[in-house]
């Protein structure tokens, strides 16, 4: 499974890997309980998770380079219920991170995203893209 093909859907709990799309939707299978099921876009709305950005004090960063951090810390995962605790661990293990512009219910998420990326063994990182062909003869 690619994390470039995982998304998140308002409304619904956890994520998902997008299996093929259709004018009104999606069909998507659950990283939780591995079901596989259609999801209307006239409901519901979709992120995936390469094109979301997390504000910092300096420039946002992808919600990759978080992930990469929290991989790298040797920090414990706080239970994403307690938001004094989730807040608590990011100062320690993403310190640049915008605290008054990234509320607690996205840290609580990040939280929980990165533990079912970690349950399901899949790597936090982009897809690199091809380099134009100008580009390379410059």
């Amino acid at each position: 499974m690619e994390y470039s093909k995982l998304i998140s859907i308002t409304g619904l709990n956890g994520l998902f890997e997008l299996v093929g799309s259709k004018t009104d939707g999606a069909i998507v299978t659950s990283l939780d309980d591995k079901t596989t099921k259609f999801v209307s876009s006239r409901v519901h709305n979709f992120s995936h998770l390469e094109s979301i950005e997390v504000y910092t004090v300096r420039d946002n960063v992808n919600l990759v380079e978080v992930f990469q951090a929290m991989s790298a810390s040797i920090e414990a995962l706080p239970s994403d219920k307690d938001a004094a605790a989730v807040k608590a661990y990011f100062q320690k293990v993403y310190p640049d991170m915008d605290f008054a512009r990234v509320y607690a219910s996205d840290m609580k998420k990040m939280v929980k995203w990165f533990s079912i990326l970690k349950a399901n063994d899949i790597e936090a990182k982009l897809t690199e893209q091809p380099e134009e062909d100008g580009e390379a003869e410059a």
